[in-house]
Order: C-alpha cells, then structure tokens, then sequence
C-alpha cells in the first residue's frame, strides 16, 4: 500500500516560494537541506527575466580544488511568470552563471552553510590510494554511491569527499529510476524494526510516494525482524516495481512481487518453489539467522530484459544464476555448479555447460545484462566464490572477483570472457555481498564489500585490461558500520530529473 507522504507540507511551503516574484539571478532565495533528510544539497530559487537560450550552470567545489564538480541548472518551461529551481550537492560553495547569450555578467557566488556530518560518517576512514580521473569513468555530475547496509547511503568525489547522504537508512535497494528519482529500502518510523518501506525520493530528500509491503510475517506487524522487502527492485516497462519479497511463508526470499506503481497494489506474484525442483527447498535445512524459516534460494539480484522480457536473477544460497520469461513463467537457462544427474529430467534441458577455464559461481552477487546479439547473451557478475551448496569447493574462500561471461544459447554453453579479482587473493576476499558495475567507458566499478568479516570495503575501478585507475578503501570503526552492500557510479543529477514544487 501507498503510505502518508510525509514531505508534501514542506512542498507547499516551497510552491509558494517559487510563485513570489521577488527573487532573482542576482538574490536567489536559498535553502539547504529543504526536506530535512539530505543535509549536503540545497535549492536555489530565482526568476528569470526571459527563457534562455541555453541552460544556467553552477560549478561545487569540496575543501580540495581539483574535486570541481560541475552542474547544469534544468531551465526547461522557464518564462516571465515561472520559477527556476535548482539544485546542488556541496558543503562548500557554489557559483551561478547566467547563459551568456541571456546576460553577460560575471558568475554569481553564493557561500551556504551546511552541518556536520553525523559521527557514523565524519568518522569513516576513507582512504583513496589511486585516483586516475583521466582515466576514469567520472563525467560530470557523477560521484560513486556507496550503498550500506542499515546505515546512511552516501556519495564521494573522486578524493572520498563525501558530497551527498541520506539520513534515511538505506538496507540493501537503492535504485536510480527512470524519472531520475531514487528508491531506496527503509523503514517507515525510526522505531521500526523492519525495512518493509520502498521510498521514492529524489537527491534533496523529497518523498514522491512511499510504499509498506508488509506480508503474512508470522507475528506479522512491523516489528518484526523480518523483512519482506529484501535485496532488489526493478523497474518493468510500464514503471511498475518488480521486487524480491518473502511471502511469510516457511520459506523466504524465494518469491517476486510486481507492485503497482500508482496504487502501491501487488498485481503479480511469482513463487520461484514453482519454477525449481522441490528437491532443492524440501532437503535444504539450514534456516536464516533471522526469522529461523528457511532460506533455501537467497534471491539477491535481478535484470529485467526489455527486449525480451526476460527476467534474470542471482539465487546466492544454490549458487546458481538463471534467466526465465516474465510473461509466460518459461525458464530459459540455468547455469549451476549443481552436476546435471542430480537435476531431474524436466530440467536438464535449462543447464549451460561451461567451457574450459570457466569459473563456477559460489555465493554471487549484482548480476546484469551486459549485451544480447541474438542467441549471445553478455553478463556481469561479482563472484563471492564461496561454495554455499553448489560452488567450487577446491577454490571457495581463496579470491572474489568480477567476473563477464558470453552465453550462447545455440549450443547451451557458457564462457567466461573477462575477470579481475583472483590476482589479489585471500586480501579481497568476501564471504557476503559485493557488485559489479560495467561503466559506460568499458572499466568495471568493483565493490569487495566485506573484506576481513566487515572490518573494510575495498572499492575499485579497472579497465578492460584489468588496471587499476581508482581504488578506495572504507574501514569500520566503533560507530561507522562501514560496509558496502553496493557501490554504483551514478549521475548526480541525471539530465532528466526535474523539481516541481507545484506538484
């Protein structure tokens, strides 16, 4: 269901801002962390004389000069009778330049105050030991988001400034939408235990809607520890949510929801006990840490194919990825170190045989489509490359990596095409979560989430031929639950994001 929006009283106190005619180019009016959740951005509110010709642009600096990130103002629809509204990600300052085909006139400078970080952040150790921005995949308006698990998500420069955080607590979904908005995991009161809230907000902290999937949770309120919104969400073709939930069940994490996006309904669901062999959730005994039912598959990812309308998903606790049909429920591959006499007949038919030298997934993370040429499918995936039940025993625990793959589905056989990680050994080595993230220069943005059993998260970009052009680590302290469940490269703020204050 659809919550209380809490921010829509700011909003309007903001409309009416907007619609006053007194604030110009020249005295803008300004407010930093206008929705009281995103203390490193601010509005800049001001009239514009005439519509420009091109768009106003703003330029951030953080305590060091090189980490210049450039911005550009949205002046779409602005004329005589409307507002501009902008927005920035900066602790520091920020200068204002008109187009100069409007005004000619020098940049307008404007200094804001913001608070200090929170001790779980101003206490972070991080600690970039290469930084190669030729060389990397960081154009303008983009900075790396770290994504943690029940703590603030946060994003840093190129320097690991920190220049944007939530002081919602993220759990583990933290998705850039297609309206540019974001959607984030967490929960709908600070005393709640449970993360059964997805929220749509944007980098400023406002609430478009707020969603509450509670399920048949056993004792069933809130306060449960269990979650039923778990791990990951995708955007379907018609903007609605595809999320990865447990049904209250004796199972868990083994179910996938479509919720409606406008009513927050759940119109389509998929049991994934109905896809696989019972064999595999009927002899699985081992129960989560957390709720005591059983957690036999651990969905951990999913990619929607938009081309074919396939789904294709992460399974950590059978060590297997696999793709199916959305529609018709269809499997369409599996690949699995689970050996093909131990499947039955019914499925054998799904398996990929992997080609020599290719690795057998154990315990993987962050999987996505990289490319599909009619029957050569592209994947990106981070290998934890430890054997939960169907992984490579002889080399599980010793390297984790970022791993491409080419299926070919002619001829049902899977190659492993690219991989970094293994080089660095036991030292990157993670149990539990990490991500990989194809950049749109061809580097690889890596996250070894859980070094040494959480104590770091090392992060690291490589280019094709496994160099390293930028490399930060994040250690835990008393008060810093550093891990980083994922670490993306996002654009803050995508070009087609927009703020309305009127709507």
């Amino acid at each position: 269901m659809i919550t209380k929006n809490p921010t829509t009283k700011l909003t309007k106190q903001l409309a009416k801002i907007v619609k006053q005619k007194t604030y110009s180019l020249d005295h803008p009016h300004t407010k930093v962390n206008p929705y009281r959740t995103s203390p490193l951005t601010a509005l800049v509110i001001f009239r514009l004389i005439r519509r420009p010709r091109s768009a106003i642009r703003w330029w951030t600096r953080a305590p060091r000069p090189q980490s210049l990130i450039p911005l550009t103002a949205a002046t779409k629809g602005c004329t005589r009778s409307r507002s501009s509204v902008c927005m920035l990600t900066t602790p520091t300052r920020l200068r204002l330049k008109s187009p100069t085909a409007m005004v000619r006139r020098p940049p307008k400078t404007l200094t804001l105050q913001t608070g200090k970080l929170p001790k779980t952040l101003s206490q972070a150790d991080i600690k970039v030991t290469k930084s190669d921005q030729s060389k990397m995949a960081i154009g303008q308006n983009t900075l790396t988001l770290i994504n943690r698990t029940a703590q603030e998500p946060y994003a840093i420069d190129t320097d690991g400034q920190i220049r944007w955080y939530s002081t919602k607590w993220s759990q583990h979904t933290f998705v850039q939408l297609s309206n540019g908005h974001l959607l984030m995991q967490n929960r709908t009161s600070k005393t709640a235990k449970s993360y059964n809230a997805l929220t749509e907000t944007d980098y400023l902290g406002r609430i478009c809607r707020q969603y509450k999937l509670s399920g048949k949770l056993g004792k069933g309120s809130e306060e449960s520890t269990i979650t039923a919104v778990h791990h990951d969400v995708v955007e379907l073709p018609n903007h609605n949510l595809l999320v990865t939930i447990s049904d209250g069940g004796k199972y868990v994490e083994d179910v996938l929801a479509e919720v409606d996006r406008t009513s927050g309904k759940v119109v389509k669901v998929i049991d994934l006990k109905r896809l696989l062999p019972a064999t595999m959730y009927r002899n699985y005994h081992q129960t989560s840490s957390r709720s005591g039912k059983v957690d036999w598959l651990h969905v951990n990812a999913l990619w929607y194919d938009q081309k074919t309308g396939n789904v294709l998903l992460s399974a950590r606790n059978q060590d297997l990825i696999m793709s199916f049909n959305y529609q018709t429920e269809k499997i369409n591959w599996i690949y699995s170190g689970k050996k093909a006499a131990s499947w039955p007949k019914k499925w054998r038919k799904y398996l990929l045989t992997p080609t020599k030298g290719t690795t057998i997934t154990g315990g993987q993370h962050g999987l996505t489509l990289l490319s599909e040429h009619g029957q050569q499918l592209k994947i990106l995936l981070y290998n934890n490359n430890i054997n939960v039940t169907n992984g490579n025993a002889k080399t599980s625990g010793k390297y984790s990596e970022a791993v491409a793959y080419t299926i070919d589905l002619s001829k049902m056989t899977i190659k492993q095409t690219w991989s970094y990680g293994k080089t660095l050994g036991t030292a990157n080595f993670t149990r539990v979560i990490g991500y990989a993230q194809r950049l749109s220069n061809g580097n690889t943005l890596i996250d070894f989430g859980y070094k040494q059993n959480e104590q770091e998260s090392n992060i690291i970009e490589v280019d094709a031929e496994g160099n390293q052009v930028f490399n930060v680590t994040l250690k835990a302290s008393a008060t810093n639950r550093t891990y980083a469940y994922r670490a993306y490269r996002l654009n803050f703020y995508p070009s087609n994001y927009q703020f309305d204050a009127t709507k």
